[in-house]
């Protein structure tokens, strides 16, 4: 079926299609390409522009939005270094699954190819990080294709899709029709799993002696959360998940084993070394969470379901796949177990671990520590905070100590690791998320990578709480420097160049605080909590040296953790 208007120009046509898919918000930079759009823009009301203050940060926030809310985040950038500059954006969304459409300027149909004054092939360019691109080169043909970009970004496995528009198609006109059903030959994602494998499995659950959930961001991008607790609840299951699946079973339940992998708790790794059935539901078995391909869950019988045929058996060899949308297959491993598995023995031995190496940080020397910030966190929001953190020790720690209880609360890059990412994917969620404290927590380095993003924050009065954990190092490299590379710091101490953070907020209008001292730490948090007129930011200048543990080496099993530093005298 399709819906037949008036001429209308390529412009025209673009609003027209933001406004039928219920676009509410487009991040974006104006540029030579985009001035038809623009001129357009200045007369519609059906969405609103963000003005950002640099293109990177246009994609970071939009899939701050769509991780925040689900929806899909829009971008609008111009050709040439516009376009090239959401690049890491749209990877860091094609890894972590998150839907976005980034519309690009480009240069007319005519001159592509010549080399043309801020031309460039954006389309090639991120071909191997997006689920699809567009090039429109007839007018015809721009509707369906927004259209089909939207549909493609958000089912299946979500994930980026660029459209790129030349400027003679935006100023082309054409009659309208928009395409309200779409198929797409060769793009039917599987929504139903197999009920006889779904029955296998729960079969296999309910008759395990040492089950385990292993629970990833797709249950969260499903909206499975619900059916996952009750799920693990009535069946007394243990639930493991990874940095991407916080937040998808209540953190301070008592069922709840943390995160596992790299810099997960020892008894989620110690758990999943020892399960004799291990379920993992919309899990890619990532390299952080598997270490050792070869001795991961060497005594499980492996169940993996998931939405994307192409992440079963990828990474790791599972005996019972189920390919479907978790949300579903959940509801129906529920309905279909036969009893409850008896697992006392089970919890009797996870408790075991839990004593034996629980997570603990020096807290009685006096001296200022990232994990005491968190947890003061933790508590004073409840676990109820859109906590967005950037990338390097602050992050392992807050997964470690911060206690998500709803999903969509912990927004961060996990499959590419981009530094800089907090700053603009807090704002997004600022837009998306309006009942709950925004909080974007940043090493000292990160932050710098986008602090000009503060500008926007402070624009838009976004009540967000910008938290930098400032020691003064790439703290991450710097702990690869230590343990892996003969303690040689190559380029990683920012103590000489960092500025004078306090300032730089206070230049920009916003109120900032800055402490050493653990016992200043609740009132600054109290403090940042009034102030709800627009940004506030903090710095906690913490200790210098500390590292993050449990780790497991890179390439090592996840049964090698280490729990403490190789030369103790560092602590000193």
């Amino acid at each position: 079926m399709k819906t037949r208007t008036e001429k209308l120009t390529g412009a025209d046509i673009f609003f027209e299609c933001l406004k039928r898919e219920g676009v509410e918000y487009v991040f974006g930079y104006p540029g030579g390409a985009t001035l038809k759009i623009y001129e357009k823009l200045y007369d519609v009301d059906s969405l609103k522009h963000i003005l950002v203050r640099h293109e990177q940060g246009a994609a970071h926030m939009a899939e701050g939005y769509a991780k925040a809310t689900g929806k899909v985040g829009v971008v609008l950038v111009t050709s040439g270094p516009g376009a090239t500059n959401t690049v890491t954006g749209i990877a860091d969304a094609y890894m972590d699954s998150v839907p976005i459409v980034v519309f690009t300027g480009q240069v007319p149909t005519h001159l592509i190819g010549n080399d043309a004054f801020q031309e460039a092939d954006i389309v090639g360019i991120t071909r191997p990080i997006t689920k699809h691109s567009f090039l429109v080169r007839d007018v015809r043909e721009l509707a369906s294709s927004i259209r089909k970009a939207f549909f493609i970004a958000s089912t299946g496995r979500p994930g980026p899709v660029v459209v790129d528009l030349p400027k003679d198609i935006i100023n082309a006109e054409c009659d309208f029709e928009y395409p309200e059903n779409i198929d797409i030959r060769g793009y039917k994602p599987t929504y139903n799993g197999h009920l006889n494998q779904i029955k296998k499995a729960a079969k296999i659950i309910s008759s395990a002696k040492r089950p385990l959930l292993y629970v990833g961001g797709g249950v969260i991008m499903s909206g499975a959360a619900k059916e996952l607790t009750e799920f693990a609840k009535e069946n007394k299951l243990p639930v493991t998940m990874t940095l991407q699946g916080l937040g998808a079973f209540p953190g301070t339940d008592e069922q709840s084993l943390g995160m596992l992998g790299m810099h997960g708790t020892y008894w989620s790794n110690q758990a999943v070394n020892h399960c004799d059935v291990l379920v993992a539901l919309g899990a890619r078995f990532d390299d952080r969470v598997t270490g050792k391909i070869e001795t991961f869950a060497t005594n499980a019988f492996k169940i993996h379901a998931d939405i994307d045929p192409t992440a079963i058996d990828k990474n790791v060899i599972v005996d019972l796949p189920i390919v479907g949308d978790v949300k579903k297959v959940i509801r129906e491993l529920h309905e279909a177990m036969p009893e409850v598995p008896q697992l006392d023995d089970w919890w009797e031995q996870i408790e075991g671990w839990k004593v034996e190496c629980p997570l603990d940080y020096e807290s009685d020397d006096g001296k200022l520590r990232t994990q005491f910030v968190l947890q003061k966190l933790s508590d004073f929001t409840a676990g109820n905070a859109v906590v967005v953190t950037d990338v390097g020790q602050h992050q392992m720690w807050t997964a470690q100590y911060y206690k998500y209880n709803h999903p969509r609360s912990n927004l961060t890059s996990g499959g590419l690791g981009t530094m800089g990412f907090s700053v603009p994917a807090a704002i997004g969620a600022a837009f998306g998320v309006k009942d709950r404290p925004i909080i974007s927590i940043n090493g000292d380095g990160g932050f710098q990578m986008n602090m000009q993003e503060l500008i926007t924050a402070v624009y838009y009065k976004l009540p967000i709480k910008f938290i930098i954990i400032n020691n003064s190092f790439l703290g991450m490299v710097r702990q690869w420097q230590e343990l892996f590379f003969d303690e040689k710091y190559s380029f990683t101490d920012l103590g000489p160049s960092n500025p004078d953070f306090v300032k730089l907020g206070e230049a920009l209008g916003i109120p900032s605080f800055r402490t050493d001292k653990p016992d200043e730490v609740d009132n600054i948090i109290q403090d940042m909590f009034k102030i709800n007129n627009g940004p506030v930011l903090a710095e906690f200048r913490v200790e210098k040296e500390d590292m993050v543990f449990p780790m497991v080496p890179a390439g090592a099993s996840i049964s090698d953790m280490m729990i403490a530093r190789l030369n103790p005298k560092r602590m000193v």
